[in-house]
């Protein structure tokens, strides 16, 4: 039973050996020769067929009608006709005779030595370390975590000012007043008594026509009694009553009245009219009933006597958003862009921060100096690590993926698809958080909110790792305060094409264009012969091309081997 439970473990370990082999050094190099020898002749066999044009000649037993062509008529012919030729053919004898040698074990045999492979898994350290050829014991190491790089992705958050706007009112009162004063009498005539005392100036100083006297006489004569009386009378003379002496001009007499005076005392409002961030909207009359009022022993009659003005005020305060992506380690402020005109009331920062890694599994080890023994002969195994590997399957597929996004019509390669996605600024509803965040499932909740089913593909995919973030600009403001913002993003077909975007971008010094206007076009021929993919950090993706690749389990390989076993001796027994 020892042997029994060796064999299968050796089996089960043998799935993961990553290097080295059982064979000496010599022995090895001169198998690593003929492999490369072997490789050159048929990469020159298959260069030579490949641009060699076809021809049926060229293929061995053709001759335009093979025998085999028989079997059309009668397909079922050829399993006859193999039934009866196997007994002498010397593969299936063999095959068979082998079959017939083959040890057989029983199923409960098969079962422990499944059960012990279970617990040796659970802690290889104890069970399969073996001894180095020194004598030491040997060594198990976890595998490297599957995940590699998590990858980083672009947050952003808001700084700046929220406005809001209220309508402030404030009272406005008619002082009137009534004052002792006094009106001076003056007289003119157009003609001016002889160019003298013209009454423009009465007209222009405001002064009231109140009557009219006859002007000087310009000639005398006597009626047959004696009496004289004017035969040539002047030109009539204008009164004037004025509010004050105008000077050139003789005050021929006064009067005295009641001077009624008014003013709006808009004190109340002087606060509100010097605010800049104010604006007046409308005046109305407040108290118009009586119009005539007694002051001072003297009526006075105006049409309002209080008015009520409004303003509308805007109200500027600080906000931001910032807190989380601030404390969050590994995250490093990379810009901050304005989103609205001058002056800048809103600010977009943009932070470079790592995707949380997440769980993977640790259960495949490799071991040095590793000792298995087969039918009493052992080796011992000196494993390595082959870290190049990675590398070498990243670049092929960029090579494939090239070829797949190749664009025959514009000649450019890895072009990408423009998204936008809205997000309120200092608000809770956010249509695109994307890479970094978890999928969101209520998407219908999020689509009845106010986010469109497209936004919400885009948050997929932006969790997905295949878009790249461009930048914002400003869709709705007011005041100058910007109140809902466009993220921008460029998505690709693959994550290894976005990879190629970002860092080859870099790499030829042409940054994204403005968000407003870029398109997400593609690399030309000869900028992407320019890239250096060596320099290039592929980690995000190591994963993804790898894992395939990796060898399985230990203990479902085991597992898998030892039921193909009791499947095999099932169907022989029956």
């Amino acid at each position: 039973m020892k042997r029994l439970l060796l064999v299968p473990l050796s089996l089960a370990w043998a799935c993961l050996v990553l290097g080295g082999g059982v064979h000496a050094q010599s022995t090895t190099e001169a198998a690593k020769a003929d492999g490369k020898a072997f490789g050159r002749e048929k990469a020159a066999d298959a260069q030579d067929a490949a641009t060699v044009r076809p021809d049926a000649n060229r293929v061995p037993n053709f001759n335009g009608s093979p025998s085999q062509s028989d079997y059309f008529d009668d397909p079922d012919r050829m399993s006859r006709d193999a039934a009866s030729r196997a007994t002498s053919n010397t593969g299936y004898r063999t095959m068979r005779e082998s079959m017939d040698r083959r040890a057989k074990f029983a199923p409960q045999d098969l079962d422990a030595v499944i059960a012990r492979s279970r617990t040796i898994s659970q802690d290889p350290l104890s069970y399969t370390s073996g001894m180095a050829v020194g004598g030491s014991q040997g060594r198990c190491v976890p595998l490297p975590r599957g995940t590699a790089s998590a990858g980083r992705y672009m947050a952003t958050c808001n700084t700046g000012y929220t406005a809001s706007q209220e309508t402030r009112t404030c009272a406005i009162a008619l002082v009137a007043a009534v004052t002792a004063g006094a009106d001076y009498l003056h007289l003119c005539s157009y003609g001016g008594f002889g160019g003298e005392f013209t009454c423009e100036p009465l007209d222009a100083a405001g002064c009231a026509q109140a009557g009219m006297r006859p002007g000087r006489c310009l000639q005398w004569s006597r009626d047959p009694n004696g009496r004289p009386w004017c035969s040539e009378p002047g030109e009539p003379v204008l009164e004037y009553w004025c509010s004050a002496p105008v000077p050139g001009f003789e005050i021929v007499s006064t009067r005295s009245r009641n001077v009624i005076s008014t003013r709006r005392d808009e004190s109340a409002c002087a606060s509100l009219a010097a605010d800049s961030t104010c604006q007046q909207d409308a005046e109305t009359c407040t108290d118009s009933d009586p119009v005539t009022r007694v002051i001072n022993g003297v009526a006075v009659t105006q049409p309002c006597w209080a008015w009520s003005r409004s303003y509308t005020c805007t109200q500027f305060t600080e906000a931001q958003d910032c807190q989380t992506l601030e404390s969050t380690s590994g995250c490093t402020l990379v810009r901050e862009d304005c989103l609205t005109d001058e002056p800048c009331r809103t600010w977009e920062r943009v932070y470079d921060c790592p995707v949380p890694d997440q769980p993977a599994s640790t259960n495949q080890f490799i071991c040095d100096g590793d000792v298995y023994c087969i039918d009493g002969s052992c080796e011992t195994i000196e494993r390595e690590a082959n870290d190049e590997f990675k590398d070498a399957v990243v670049a092929l597929n960029a090579m494939n993926q090239a070829r797949r996004e190749f664009d025959s019509d514009t000649l450019t390669l890895f072009r990408g698809t423009r998204n936008t996605c809205s997000s309120k600024v200092f608000g809770a509803l956010n249509c695109c958080r994307g890479k970094g965040f978890p999928l969101i499932p209520g998407i219908q909740l999020l689509v009845a909110l106010g986010c469109s089913r497209e936004e919400m593909l885009l948050h997929q995919r932006d969790a997905q790792g295949l878009c790249a973030y461009v930048g914002s600009y400003c869709s709705d403001s007011f005041l100058g305060v910007c109140l809902t913002k466009k993220k921008v993003y460029c998505c690709f077909e693959s994550k290894l094409s976005r990879i190629l975007q970002e860092q080859g971008r870099r790499q030829l010094n042409k940054p994204w264009g403005k968000p407003k206007i870029e398109q997400c076009l593609g690399f030309t021929i000869e900028e992407f012969a320019r890239l250096d993919l060596s320099k290039m950090d592929f980690s995000e993706v190591y994963a993804e091309f790898t894992d395939t690749a990796r060898l399985p389990d230990e203990l479902q390989a085991a597992s898998e081997i030892q039921q193909k076993i009791e499947d095999y001796y099932a169907r022989a027994r029956q």
